[in-house]
């Protein structure tokens, strides 16, 4: 009997708007007849990026297509990992000899090292090996000092005030994500001078053992010959990674993302350019990182894929409407110390629905 080789993982890490999706999107659309299965961590209640991955053109059907994509709901992978993602690898460990690879994009506020120590479970590690793990940067972010997309005010002053000797968050969960990463991306290298760019690159390094790389790119833009067959086997060294988060699992329960709120609104038709002006107010008032949903516009066949990071708004319709389908707006917002009740009541009036 003839022993099937060890299917190669890469797993994707990067903060809130960063790029992964975008990143897995051109690795999938780039496939080259690799037979690819995709696990999407969804920090939130609706499934989107998992819909948006759907989409891609990867050489099935679009009924294999949803049979290849696995969304995780219920938080971040290092939380519900023993309860989801052992079923869903032994279900692919099952299939391995239908497929060359396997793409995990971890949630923005997952921590990465959790889920390389799980591919050390015998059961995952006989059938599993971790390519690589690559993290993606925001670089515009980590030029500003917020390492997220939108810049949360309190903790960059937190940030700059030369009394406090305890860093935020927001940094330590970027430094655990570099401290794990075989392969880092300084992604949309497009937007900001080559300087800030030259210092981004210098703060990252900081971060990361000798032998990782670090490359640029605009949008993941980068050939798959460099994203993939890395052969870190990453699993059998991520022992050896510092990271902030570690003390937290030996003494502590609470998470460092745990104040991060996801907030799940469901809304009627709405005029495209009053809901995208709300939706700007509710981000410039509350601080929110991440705005991401399907949109429903009055007269329009079409939905609206709408993905917000700070004030920074993309948007085009994706798809026709099914005959059977409800048009209604559904959004997630995502950002600390929310008030669902509030942000649905102030998108209401600004729309006055």
């Amino acid at each position: 009997m003839k022993t099937l080789a060890k299917l190669p993982v890469t797993i994707v890490t990067g903060f809130l708007g960063s790029g992964k999706t975008t990143l897995l999107r051109h690795m999938l659309d780039n496939a080259q007849g690799r037979r690819i299965a995709v696990i999407v961590n969804e920090f939130g209640e609706l499934g989107i990026d998992g819909e948006i991955l759907k989409q891609c053109s990867i050489g099935c059907t679009e009924e294999e297509a949803v049979g290849r994509v696995y969304e995780l709901a219920n938080g971040c992978l290092c939380c519900t990992v023993q309860e989801e993602f052992f079923p869903v690898m032994r279900e692919l460990v099952a299939r391995r000899g239908d497929l060359d690879h396997i793409l995990i994009e971890t949630s923005g506020l997952a921590l990465p090292k959790p889920l390389v120590q799980a591919f050390q479970w015998p059961e995952i590690r006989s059938a599993c090996t971790v390519d690589a793990v690559i993290t993606v940067v925001d670089s515009p972010a980590v030029a500003a000092g917020t390492f997220a997309a939108f810049p949360d005010q309190v903790d960059a002053q937190r940030k700059l005030d030369p009394n406090l000797d305890h860093e935020s968050p927001l940094h330590e969960l970027f430094a655990d994500q570099l401290a794990s990463a075989d392969l880092v991306i300084l992604n949309k290298a497009d937007l900001i001078n080559p300087e800030d760019l030259a210092r981004v690159r210098l703060e990252v390094a900081e971060e990361l053992p000798p032998a990782v790389k670090v490359i640029e790119a605009s949008n993941g833009r980068l050939p798959l010959d460099v994203l993939i067959g890395l052969g870190a086997g990453s699993e059998e060294h991520i022992d050896g990674r510092h990271s902030h988060h570690d003390h937290h699992h030996e003494g502590e329960d609470d998470h460092d993302h745990d104040a991060f709120d996801s907030i799940s609104i469901e809304l009627p038709q709405a005029d495209e350019s009053l809901l995208l002006d709300a939706l700007t107010q509710l981000v410039v008032q509350h601080g929110i990182l991440r705005v991401k949903g399907f949109a429903a516009i009055p007269n329009k066949p079409m939905r609206l894929l709408i993905q917000g990071v700070g004030t920074r708004f993309d948007k085009h319709f994706d798809r026709q409407w099914g005959a059977d389908e409800a048009r209604v707006t559904r959004l997630v917002l995502i950002g600390q110390e929310l008030d669902a009740a509030l942000l649905e009541a102030q998108l209401r009036a600004a729309l006055s629905v």
